[in-house]
């Protein structure tokens, strides 16, 4: 079909804030171009929508944002003339463009630029049936199609260590060349005094910086020191390279802090002097802007903080010299290429590597590894100490990620050695809800025999011979609630020693067996519970206490497993003080 020139629509006389004529630019674009269109009524009605969200009524500041606009009207008008609508907006069905967006013949950004113009239309002139402007305000149909991702995958253990080291190398061989040169150029003097030595080039790069030390590394044959030009050409030497960081000393630091700390590729690129703020002599809190969110913040930990100040002495050199502009950039660093010059923006790939050939580091492949910078944070969340989660109470690594993200990107990637961890966790866990599940096991006497009647499946559990089961009801293996038929199994600690469970924690454990003259310490328990109930939040009570004061109720229940009798007379003997319970000091409440 012919192109149909769409003409300006009355609105559109705003100024961009970059100083561009909207109105000018946009009949350019639109006459220019020749928007093709098999709708021009419905074309110009998306127009005067796309006036108003034009700066300063709208969002649209920039010249290449509102062509990608025009391209959305060309999308969607040409797309419902293919489903055979070529009416205008009032005229336009909920079927028709749904059908339309379902298609998928577009991008998402397309059919969001097309909900905005078809939305501000309808506010201005009112002009879209109301279970169209419905749809047009509803959840976008290519955004919700499910997608196949491909996360990506840690490292595995040895690439990652391999990694750490080969950084670790490249960070303390470099520092120790760039102190040794800082110490030798203190040593020297003005080259044109003491001669072109090594030293007093040193000396030299030290006082006016690497760039601007060049022209005066010149001089004639008839010079006193009797060297030739050749011996120091006009280009920085390799001696600069000591003195100022390059690149391929940044990107030692760089992803070692990056391994040290797990923050964001986005976040540390973008690092200043200005996010670094001491909280004390040896702590840091570092401020950083993760893309896809917002300003965050984290404490950094020892080796990171070490690692940090470090590299701003290493680097303070250079920072004399750097342009003013460029001077708060924390990744700064000299470019020994070419010309020679101070460099802030991430290193490219190609560089990175290069950087990688050069010192060897191959993957379990045997082929150069692929650093990815995504990829170090994804196994830095995977390798971390899992006792350091803090943050929100679902004790996710990152309380700024949602529990989908989480799991998806971070959490559900592992090396088979740490998802084997994970699945024996998991069936641990399993475990202990079954066995917490179980009823206790109470004898209204302390008989051998009526352990045997009443609990035939648990006496064939405990493995005990008549001895050892003589030995379990008579008090011999009693401990503070209840008798143990096992304090070396290592259900609650490590396996062959002594049970370190606290005195409630017997109350859900399985191999707990209690009898009438458990009671007096039971009561002791039910006092001790009642005290920090007074003295502890709901929710820390329950946290810490509750499943535990549940049972205890469940088992001094009148008449369900001893009597009112036996349970008044052994409250009798309690005085309600922490000193009738081995506890630990942190444990009193008085």
């Amino acid at each position: 079909m012919p192109a149909t020139v769409i003409e300006e629509p009355p609105g559109i006389s705003a100024i961009f804030s970059d100083g561009t004529d909207c109105t000018r630019w946009v009949n350019t674009v639109v006459r220019g171009k020749r928007v093709s269109t098999q709708n021009p009524v419905l074309a110009r009605e998306l127009l005067h929508g796309l006036a108003d969200l034009v700066h300063p009524h709208g969002r649209i500041d920039q010249a290449s944002t509102l062509g990608g606009y025009m391209g959305g009207i060309r999308v969607l008008t040409n797309g419902l003339a293919e489903l055979g609508f070529t009416g205008s907006a009032a005229e336009l069905t909920r079927g028709r463009l749904a059908a339309h967006w379902i298609s998928g013949k577009h991008r998402p950004v397309d059919e969001g630029r097309a909900r905005a113009m078809l939305r501000r239309f309808d506010d201005l002139y009112g002009g879209l049936r109301p279970e169209v402007r419905e749809l047009v305000e509803g959840r976008r149909f290519v955004s919700n199609r499910r997608r196949d991702r491909n996360f990506m995958q840690p490292y595995s253990e040895t690439e990652w260590s391999r990694l750490t080291e080969v950084c670790r190398t490249e960070v303390r061989e470099s520092y120790a060349a760039h102190r040794l040169a800082v110490k030798t150029a203190e040593s020297g003097q003005d080259p044109h005094v003491g001669g072109w030595t090594d030293t007093n080039l040193l000396w030299l790069y030290s006082q006016v910086g690497p760039v601007e030390a060049a022209p005066f590394a010149t001089w004639t044959s008839d010079h006193p020191s009797g060297l030739s030009r050749a011996r120091f050409p006009w280009r920085p030497s390799w001696e600069a390279a000591k003195l100022f960081p390059t690149v391929s000393t940044m990107l030692g630091y760089r992803l070692l802090f990056g391994v040290y700390t797990g923050i964001v590729p986005d976040g540390l690129d973008d690092l200043g002097l200005g996010d670094v703020d001491w909280a004390g002599d040896k702590t840091i809190l570092l401020d950083y802007v993760k893309g896809r969110t917002a300003g965050e913040s984290r404490t950094l930990t020892t080796r990171a903080t070490r690692l940090l100040q470090q590299w701003t002495d290493h680097s303070a050199l250079s920072r004399r010299f750097v342009p003013p502009e460029l001077r708060d950039a924390l990744w700064v660093r000299y470019d020994t290429r070419g010309q020679g010059s101070w460099m802030t923006q991430p290193a490219a790939g190609e560089t990175v590597r290069g950087w990688v050939a050069a010192r060897g580091l191959v993957g379990d492949d045997g082929e150069p590894l692929a650093l990815h910078m995504h990829r170090i944070r994804t196994t830095y969340d995977s390798m971390r100490d899992r006792r350091a989660w803090a943050g929100s109470r679902r004790a996710t690594l990152d309380p700024n990620r949602s529990p989908q993200v989480e799991g998806d990107h971070y959490l559900g990637a592992g090396t088979p050695k740490q998802r084997e961890l994970v699945d024996e966790i998991i069936a641990e866990a399993q475990n202990d809800m079954l066995r917490r599940s179980e009823p206790p096991v109470v004898l209204e006497g302390e008989d051998v025999a009526e352990l045997v009647r009443d609990y035939p499946q648990k006496v064939a559990a405990l493995g005990l011979d008549d001895e050892a089961l003589a030995a379990l009801v008579g008090g011999v293996r009693d401990v503070f609630t209840a008798a143990c038929g096992d304090q070396l199994s290592g259900l609650h600690g490590p396996k062959g020693k002594p049970c370190p469970a606290r005195p409630w924690v017997c109350l859900l454990c399985p191999l707990a067996l209690f009898t009438p003259r458990h009671l007096p310490n039971l009561m002791r328990l039910r006092a001790f519970f009642a005290r920090q109930w007074d003295q502890m939040t709901q929710a820390e009570f329950m946290g810490v206490f509750g499943r535990y004061d549940q049972r205890l109720a469940e088992i001094l229940t009148p008449d369900a497993y001893f009597t009112s009798k036996a349970l008044l007379a052994a409250a009798a003997q309690v005085t309600d003080d922490d000193a009738e319970l081995p506890l630990r000091p942190e444990e009193g409440t008085r």
